[in-house]
């Protein structure tokens, strides 16, 4: 849901410095092409993969490979989205927000925002230089796996289905099982 338009990303990061969000309690919100757009609260089904990919994230790097991110926001260029899942260049980022150039695998968990994650999102993650992007679509159980930005648009786009195995560039030992993702027996 849109509620204002036109706000730069260091505006929006202003008004949370300052704290003009407080009052929305639990809500969360991104920047994304200049508008405010309130999330979703996430369901058992969205939570129980975001808790699946995070243990994976987690058992299969360690603090010199990555550091591994849950629903957290990074600048992206004027953007400032809040994906489910980051894997970035290992080191604290308690001053700053991370940035696109620190993203090593971005990854997003879909099972009611599908249109918006393989558009609208994609494109604003090859704008800026995302290196690698997963949409995991839920109800069709698949990944869909985009690389080779050209600067507008992934050049390189596959949909990973169980029970092939997935790996991030970043990191091809870090074997994702696929079939064990999506339950599939």
């Amino acid at each position: 849901m849109c509620t204002s338009t036109n706000i730069t990303g260091s505006e929006f990061d202003s008004m949370v410095d300052r704290g003009a969000f407080d009052g929305l309690g639990p809500r969360k919100m991104e920047l994304i092409r200049g508008a405010l757009r309130f999330m979703n609260p996430s369901g058992p089904i969205h939570d129980d993969y975001i808790d699946f990919l995070t243990r994976w994230s987690t058992t299969n790097t360690s603090a010199i490979d990555a550091t591994i991110r849950v629903q957290c926001g990074f600048v992206c260029d004027d953007n400032r989205p809040e994906p489910d899942l980051l894997w970035l260049k290992p080191r604290r980022y308690g001053r700053t927000r991370p940035t696109a150039d620190d993203v090593l695998l971005l990854i997003e968990v879909s099972d009611s925002s599908l249109s918006l994650d393989l558009r609208e999102k994609a494109d604003i993650y090859a704008e800026s230089g995302v290196s690698e992007y997963w949409v995991v679509d839920v109800p069709a159980s698949r990944i869909h796996v985009m690389t080779a930005s050209d600067g507008k648009h992934y050049r390189s786009i596959r949909v990973v289905v169980p029970p092939d195995p997935l790996a991030p560039q970043c990191r091809p030992q870090a074997i994702l099982d696929t079939a064990e993702l999506f339950e599939v027996t």
